[in-house]
């Protein structure tokens, strides 16, 4: 089984050594907000000198076929924060294919302010 939360302090390190080694030969990556599909090589450069450093937290993981898993994930130094929605798929303890969301975190668009519609998660 795979450890999530080693698996996501790996990717908040950008650990381009202990990365790989979460994900079958052959495996694909899809990033579909940005419509791309990398080879796990390609996803540890993309992951790995992706610019600054970065923190985050796995917020919940969700065991079944595909894991499903929600992280946050943010800049050191707060200038960036995003949520990241993953789907893994595994054949013998490796992830074979990873369909990810990444989503900014910002506000609620002002028309909904406008309306008076929704309110804060946390209260």
């Amino acid at each position: 089984m795979i450890d999530w939360h080693a698996y996501w302090r790996a990717v908040f390190a950008q650990d381009r050594e202990e990365l790989p080694r979460f994900f079958a030969e052959g495996a694909e990556i899809c990033w579909h907000c940005t419509d791309e599909r990398f080879t796990v090589d390609e996803f540890v450069i993309a992951n790995c000198d992706y610019p600054g450093e970065w923190e985050g937290e796995l917020l919940r993981v969700f065991d079944g076929d595909p894991v499903a898993m929600v992280a946050k994930v943010w800049a050191k130094g707060g200038s960036v924060s995003c949520h990241v929605t993953s789907f893994a798929r595994l054949q013998q303890d490796m992830i074979v294919r990873l369909d990810e969301y990444w989503a900014d975190d910002g506000e609620a668009p002002s028309w909904r302010k406008e309306l008076g519609l929704g309110r804060p998660i946390g209260e």
